[in-house]
This record gives structure tokens, sequence and C-alpha cells, in this order.
């Protein structure tokens, strides 16, 4: 078992050291290095928590004036911000909760659309410290914290929409005198001098993180993003800015992808489905859930930015505490997992879990134990020095097999949320991208993986509630002569159950088929969200690679909507 002991060393340069690390490092090094920062979506919305008027509005709460929420007047939404008074705000105990999460900064809205500075502004009055009771600055108070805890610290920034402002995207047209108000008034009077204010009044910030840009001219950004390269020559400027200015790519809300993603880019997600604290939302990710999303960013090649919503009166709930801890716990025992890591050469997961790269080392997170304790890696090019599992003393003996590598461990997890096998390189890892169908575990290969004819893939992405959103890469508009061919690497021979994950209208025939080989097709009902439904038993005559088709052959064809296909092998469960 390999110990971090940065909490010693910490402990040992004392906490003006540990801020100095944080000051001086250098621009994006946070970002990619640590990998996994938390992200706090608080204003005068969260005391609202989702119910206005005795009613409850399901969905992302710092959006509750919106018109497809509880389209709350501006005039009353200001009127309610003035009762704001989180009493118990604690920025000491957010920054620990980040620190003990693994999280290597803190990103949290200084103004959101609603036009609420959380901080001490100047240049306008609607903010904390002008209209509520509260007499402290909650923004230097955290600033201070992080940097006390050796965490970097960045601002979220709405810089187009102000729904509250005079000329802000979605705001007033009208000023408090009736006359006409221009998005020149609102950049110029509040939004370039807040920016001015929160990167220079803060101290070192990592990364200024702006949100939805519209139609905002170039011309805005440009100024925008002038002011933090001179105010902050260190921060980031987040993918969101706009015009292709920021820094690195932000992915959509809640979007881990299932390829491997080129360039500097973040994944931004929460604790649970709303970014703001909703009354009724209990939905916590586990810390299992949290592991393998932050995981799957890394192995990916990307940053994961996790959310959590306080309370109105600033308090943490303790549901999304306790699993930030618990994976945070993790972390400190696998911290070369997921820091300094590189992606993995696979470009996608594994059906056991995910892999990360440091060097010539590999870590194999395995979320699916198998219950043989034969864990099977396909398509490894590169020759093993040894192999081990992180919490172990002993070497792990493996085998090769027609061009897959197999491990013998126990039939037991030693870890209960991700066990780690590391694999220690003679060379540059290397391997084959190829989907490979695992002879024990389920395989599910995504639609983006396939070569499709006669048919469109492309990705999709909806609401479930309003702003909780859900992406997948589909198969449609299929065509009689339509298909989605997959190329896959088969270790054991026989017979494999083939399912489908698809949304679609009515009843369909769907049809399976190996190029050379047998073809299957059943029919199925469908429906409006992607379910998965059986298709039946298919063979592998014996190991090696094989073109694997689906084709819609009948019923409402224009509607049917494929996401994967999955294969489970019929020898493991007889």
């Amino acid at each position: 078992m390999q110990e971090d002991n940065s909490q010693e060393m910490d402990t040992l340069w004392g906490e003006d050291v540990i801020a100095l690390r944080a000051e001086n490092a250098e621009r994006g090094q946070l970002f990619n290095d640590g990998n996994y920062a938390m992200f706090i979506h608080w204003g005068p919305y969260a005391q609202l928590a989702n119910k206005v008027d005795g009613k409850t509005y399901y969905g992302i709460g710092e959006w509750i004036m919106n018109p497809r929420m509880a389209n709350i007047p501006v005039e009353e939404y200001m009127e309610m911000a003035k009762t704001f008074n989180p009493v118990n705000f604690d920025a000491t105990e957010i920054a620990q909760l980040a620190k003990d999460a693994g999280m290597k900064y803190i990103i949290i809205t200084s103004k959101h659309h609603d036009g609420f500075a959380m901080y001490r502004s100047a240049c306008n009055d609607f903010n904390i410290g002008a209209v509520t009771q509260f007499n402290r600055d909650p923004m230097k108070e955290l600033a201070g914290a992080c940097k006390k805890l050796g965490l970097g610290f960045g601002f979220y920034y709405s810089h187009n929409q102000d729904w509250t402002f005079p000329g802000g995207a979605n705001g007033p047209g009208t000023d408090a005198d009736g006359n006409p108000a221009t998005f020149d008034d609102y950049f110029v009077k509040k939004c370039l001098p807040q920016v001015e204010e929160i990167t220079s009044q803060y101290g070192p910030i990592e990364l200024i993180w702006f949100d939805t840009p519209g139609q905002m001219p170039k011309k805005y950004i440009e100024q925008l993003i002038e002011v933090v390269r001179n105010n902050q020559p260190n921060a980031l400027v987040s993918g969101r800015a706009g015009h292709g200015l920021g820094d690195y790519k932000t992915l959509g809300d809640m979007d881990v992808p299932s390829t491997n993603v080129e360039g500097m880019w973040e994944s931004v997600d929460t604790t649970n489905d709303s970014w703001a604290f909703a009354w009724y939302d209990e939905y916590w990710k586990t810390p299992g859930e949290i592991l393998r999303r932050l995981i799957s960013c890394v192995a990916r090649g990307g940053t994961y930015m996790l959310n959590i919503g306080p309370r109105g009166d600033g308090s943490i709930p303790e549901r999304a505490a306790r699993t930030l801890r618990a994976a945070g716990k993790w972390i400190r025992r696998y911290p070369q997992v997921v820091y300094g890591t590189d992606a993995s050469p696979w470009q996608h997961a594994l059906p056991w879990g995910d892999v990360t790269v440091k060097d010539n080392t590999l870590f194999l997170s395995i979320f699916n134990w198998p219950a043989s304790g034969t864990l099977y890696l396909p398509g490894l090019k590169t020759e093993i020095e040894s192999a081990s599992l992180l919490d172990g003393d002993q070497s792990t003996p493996f085998e090769k097999k027609h061009g897959w590598t197999c491990f013998e461990l126990s039939p037991q997890a030693p870890d209960n949320l991700v066990s780690v096998l590391e694999v220690k390189l003679k060379g540059t890892p290397k391997a084959d991208s190829t989907w490979a169908i695992d002879p024990e575990i389920e395989t599910e290969i995504f639609s983006e993986a396939a070569v499709v004819e006669n048919a469109t893939l492309e990705n999709q992405r909806w609401m479930e509630k309003f702003g909780e959103w859900k992406h997948v890469s589909r198969v449609h508009k299929w065509t009689p002569e339509g298909k989605a061919t997959w190329t896959v690497n088969v270790l054991a021979p026989g017979d494999y159950i083939v399912d489908l994950t698809y949304s679609g209208e009515g009843r369909l025939v769907w049809g399976v088929t190996i190029e050379n080989g047998e073809h299957i097709q059943n029919q199925q009902n469908s429906s409006h969200n992607y379910q998965r439904f059986p298709i039946g038993w298919i063979n592998f005559s014996g190991p090696g690679t094989y073109k694997i088709s689906v084709s819609c052959l009948e019923g409402d064809l224009g509607k049917a909507s494929l996401k994967s296909i999955h294969f489970t092998p019929v020898h493991n469960i007889l």
C-alpha cells in the first residue's frame, strides 16, 4: 500500500508554505495536474430552495427566476434578496471539505444570471454587502481559507446574462427612468468593472469561469479577457467565454465523455441534480459514482469539476459532504491514479473499469471486480515489467492469450469502492483501441464507435428536468438499408446475449449480424427514453476480430434511436 504523504508534508512545511505553493502554481498547473475541483453555486436563490409561494419548481434552482421556472418578476426577486442572511456560512469548513474530498481548487459564483454579486461590489448596489444584513464578504473569507489550506481559488461570473440589470442579456430593456437600455450600458456600468473587481481584490486567481455567452459580440469578450490577463496573468479563462477565446474547452453540463477528448478540457457536474440548493433534491451521487466519473474524466484526458450547492443559510447538505469525504478518503489512498496522470491509450473505458497513465505505468481502476478473479486487458502492445495491486505487497501473475493480458487476482476485491492494479511497462504505453468483448463481464459498446451507413450518427442532449442535462451519441434517421457496424475483438468463443439500448415509438424489429457469420433479429417495444431490450443469442466461433452490424428492419425507422449494443457471455451465467 502506498500512502499519500501530502498532509504530513503540509504539516512540516506550515500554512505559509502551503499557500505559497498555490500562489506559485504556473498557469493551468492545478487544472492539468490536479484534475479535480470543487464548483459552488450559491446566491439568494438558495434560500428559495425551489419553492415559491408554496409551490415547488423542479429543476436547477439558480434559474428560479426564469419563465420556465417560477417566473419571478425582477422587482420581487430583488426585494427577496434583501432577506438573504447566510449566518451558517463557514469558509474554512467549505475549504476543508474540498481538501478532504481531494479537490485542488474551488470556483464559486461571484455573480450568476440573477445579477446578485456575492461580494462587496463598488460599482453596483445589488450585492450581499449593500442590500443584506450579512455584514461580511463571503468571497474574501473563502479566498483566505483556500490560501490557508493550499487550495487554488477562482470565480464564476455570468458575463452575458444579467436578469436584473438594464441591458443585460434577458434582463430589463429599460432603465429606472424608462429609457431604453443597451447591452453596452450593462457591460460598461456593471460587467467590466465587476470583472475588474473580482480579479484585483481577492489575491491569486486560478480560473475565471465565464458562462452562457449566447450572442455576445466578440469585442466585449476580448475586453474581459484583457482585464483577466492584466490582473491575473496566471489565471485560466473558461471555455464558455465565447468565440473560442477561452483557454480550454468546457463540455456541456453533466457530460462525461465515453471516448478521449483532445486538448485541455473539463467536465462540470454536480453532486445531485441541481446546481443550486433545492429542498427536494436528495438524489446524491454515491462515493463510487463520484470516483467512477472522476476517473473516467481523467482517463479521457480531462479535468472534473464537481459542484455543491450550499443552503440559503450557508451550510452544506450533510449527504453531499459525507459522499465527497468518502471519495476523498479513497483518493488519499491512491493519489497517483488521479493526480498528474494522462489519458488511457485505449481511448475509452473498459468493461471492468478504466485506465490512467503516469509515464510508463498503467493504473487499472477496477469498478467491476471479476468474480473468477481473472482480469482481462485487451490489446496492450507494450511489454510488462511487473504488476501488483496498489494496496498489496505481492506481485500479480499474468499471461498473454491471443493479444490479451490475463491477470490472476483473488476472487474478492480488496477495496469496497475501486481496486487498483498497477502495471509497470518496459516502454511507452501503447494499446489497440479496438473495442473488445470481455469474456466474463458484460460489455457495452456505444454508437459513437460505429461506422454508420444510410443512417445518421450524431450527439443528442436533452433535459430530464429543467436544466438537468443528459447526453448521448446515437444512430437515428434509419433507412431500410441503414446499419451501424463495430469492429470488435473477441477472446472467448461461444454464445453471447445481445441487448440494444434505444428509444423510439411503437414496436421495432432490429437485426444483428456478424459479417460472414450468424444473423439474429427480434421485435421489441420501444420507449420515448433510452431503454435496454434483449435481441437474442449470437455466436462467435473463435478468438479474433469481427465486424458486427445492427440494422433497424421494421417499424417507425425515422424515430428509432440507437445508443449502444451489449454483449453478455452465456458461459458465465450457465
